[in-house]
C-alpha cells in the first residue's frame, strides 16, 4: 500500500508532483496560484479533485463550475478544459488509462518522460 497526505506536500506552482504512475493510471498533485490558469486537453479520462482553495473550471462547450474543497470533476478523453484559481488552489489530478490512447511513438515518449519525472521527484523528497 502507498499513501500520501497531499495537503502536507511541499508543492511548488508550475511543478506538478507525480504521486504514482503505472500502466493503468497516474495521480498528480499540483498547486495553482491565485489568478493563474491551466488549460488541458489530455488523451486520457481525467478527474480533477479540489483539495484546497477555490477554482473555476470551464470547458470549450461553455460549461462552468466553481469548485471548493471536495468537488470532483470528470472529463472525457480529449475534452478541452481550463482550471482558473480564484484563490491559491491545490488539486489532485487522476488520469486513466495511462498514458492513454495515442500514437505508439508518443506513448513510448510519455512513459519515458514519466519515469524521468518520477525519478527526479523521488530524489527531491
Amino acid at each position: 500500500m502507498k499513501s500520501w497526505n497531499v495537503n502536507n506536500l511541499d508543492l511548488e506552482p508550475h511543478a506538478p508532483q507525480i504521486l504514482s504512475s503505472g500502466n493503468d493510471a497516474r495521480a498528480i498533485a499540483l498547486a495553482i496560484p491565485a489568478g493563474e490558469s491551466i488549460q488541458d486537453h489530455l488523451h486520457q479520462r481525467a478527474w480533477v479533485c479540489v483539495l484546497a482553495g477555490e477554482v473555476e473550471i470551464t470547458t470549450t462547450a461553455g460549461e462552468t463550475i466553481v469548485g471548493a474543497p471536495g468537488v470532483v470533476v470528470e472529463f472525457e478523453p480529449r475534452e478541452r478544459h481550463a482550471v482558473h484559481a480564484r484563490s491559491d488552489a491545490r488539486l489532485l489530478l487522476l488520469l486513466t488509462p495511462w498514458p492513454g490512447p495515442m500514437p505508439v511513438e508518443e506513448k513510448a515518449h510519455a512513459r519515458e518522460h514519466a519515469a524521468d519525472h518520477r525519478d527526479r521527484s523521488a530524489v527531491s523528497e
